[in-house]
């Protein structure tokens, strides 16, 4: 299968290219991003088919779909990751909260978020091709928080592979900075900016567009990707857990083959809500994929109002900090998928240059076949992680925003599936304050020893040794001198 172009080909880049080239070179024409040229779509007998499969045999069935080219002999051993799970056999398990919610926890990988489920995979590829072509890579990430500590697990040690990672200096929690800063293999930089998320995701997409920065790069005989959800080699692994879930639902009995569900997913990036929106397009029937916010709503402004509009608007810090975006480089995937590569060009130009787009009435209804939004606050995130811990459930500050959604359809009697993207250990001291119903502000270290003692829940080693470890990367700058920074760690390295 091909990849083709978002905003249309500017008569330079190849007009269709392959998976493997997508995911190395994964910046296209006009600042835009790569998709398939056709979604596949799942047989009819697919999902009942397959309640007993593997969640390693259904990704390559999946892969196989897609049609990926990529040997098999990689794409084997890139499920086997999978195996570094909580359980290797069931790396993405689902669990039943009440009569119609079920959470899909996506957090069981070896930096206790989503991004795992991805990345780990994605990581292998790339790296068995680097290794393969004898080519240097480097990899840039931006993060809001998950897609960091992801990135830089995958590709540590890795040969031919050098990775920066750039993060908002106070635009993480605590665990998630020293999941980063204290990683001490030699082919990992970490940067800390001035700057929020949006700010981070701006310079990378700028360096995988420069041609300056490219050309340097070429010098020191370097090529140029990026681990970001813009990236493909993301979101088709994305795609497979959206499936799964459905499968599971079948297995357990809770649902017959070809019933409708809801998914809900927390969003900042759209990535995630991406993968659910393709599994529909094959055939996993949502009712509707449920779009969660935390204050910064854009994505319920554009879901619910038609527009996108960013002028005079300023990123709010809140305790779902992997939620604090305001620019969701994934929405362009949708639009291009709903109205095309022209429609989709005018529509992000409108946004770079004035800060705004509008949909059209049309447009929206089309867009709202598929979609719903809602939004909440920090206290209504606090509310819910007290009391569905009291019910013996534990859910960390992004999950609690999708109840808010599930609220709203429950009395529907469809059954929901939340996807839970981290750990509660990610976010301790916000647990810990809700948990105590508006108790003092405790640091990590205190935060997760109170929640350990008063839920008995089991810290994973792996937290509790960040707190003890060296930290490596202490860089912190202003997002005008990322690019040199870089470019001074690649001669260091070189």
């Amino acid at each position: 299968m091909n990849f083709i172009e978002t905003r249309g080909n500017d008569g330079i880049k190849k007009k269709e290219v392959s998976f493997s080239e997508a995911i190395k070179n994964p910046s296209a024409s006009f600042g835009g991003l790569y998709v398939p040229k056709e979604i596949p779509i799942l047989d009819k007998n697919f999902l009942k088919e397959n309640i007993n499969t593997s969640y390693k045999d259904l990704t390559l069935k999946i892969l196989n779909l897609f049609e990926v080219d990529i040997d098999d002999d990689i794409l084997n051993e890139a499920v086997t990751l999978y195996d570094k799970f909580d359980d290797k056999n069931d790396p993405v398990p689902l669990k039943k909260i009440k009569d119609t919610l079920f959470v899909s926890e996506l957090y069981h990988g070896p930096t206790r978020a989503f991004k795992d489920v991805a990345l780990q995979p994605f990581g292998h590829i790339l790296s068995s091709y680097a290794k393969k072509e004898e080519k240097n890579y480097l990899i840039l990430a931006a993060t809001s928080g998950d897609t960091g500590p992801a990135t830089l697990d995958t590709f540590a040690g890795k040969k031919n592979i050098q990775v920066v990672c750039i993060y908002p200096a106070n635009g993480t929690s605590d665990v998630q900075r020293l999941q980063m800063v204290t990683k001490s293999d030699k082919n990992l930089k970490v940067i800390g900016i001035n700057g929020d998320f949006d700010d981070a995701q701006k310079a990378l997409k700028s360096l995988l567009a420069s041609k300056s920065f490219n050309e340097e790069l070429k010098k020191e005989g370097i090529s140029l990707s990026a681990a970001n959800s813009v990236n493909f080699g993301r979101i088709i692994f994305q795609i497979i857990y959206h499936i799964s879930s459905y499968i599971k639902l079948l297995k357990q009995n809770e649902i017959k083959d070809g019933e409708e569900v809801y998914t809900i997913v927390p969003s900042g990036n759209f990535g995630n809500a991406l993968g659910a929106y393709y599994a529909k397009k094959m055939g996993v029937p949502f009712r509707k994929i449920l779009i969660a916010s935390n204050i910064n709503n854009i994505l319920t402004d554009l879901i619910n109002k038609g527009e996108y509009d960013l002028r005079d608007r300023s990123l709010i810090a809140t305790t779902s900090p992997a939620m604090d975006i305001l620019k969701s480089s994934n929405v362009e995937r949708v639009l291009f998928d709903k109205f095309g590569s022209d429609r989709t060009k005018e529509l992000m130009d409108n946004l770079n240059q004035k800060e705004y787009y509008k949909l059209s009435a049309q447009e929206l209804e089309n867009l709202r076949e598929d979609f719903r939004a809602f939004y909440s606050d920090d206290s209504f995130a606090k509310m819910v992680i007290s009391e569905y811990a009291s019910n013996g459930y534990i859910m960390d500050p992004h999950t609690a925003t999708c109840i808010k959604a599930y609220n709203d359809v429950k009395c529907s009697k469809i059954k929901c599936i939340i996807c839970s993207t981290a750990e509660w250990t990610k976010f301790a001291p916000t647990m810990a304050n809700a948990i105590e119903c508006g108790g003092k502000r405790h640091n990590d270290i205190e935060a997760l020893k109170i929640l350990s003692k008063n839920l008995n829940l089991k810290i994973p080693e792996k937290i509790k040794a960040l707190f003890e470890k060296e930290i490596i990367h202490s860089s912190v700058i202003e997002k005008e001198e990322i690019e040199k920074e870089i470019l001074s760690f690649l001669k260091r390295s070189n």
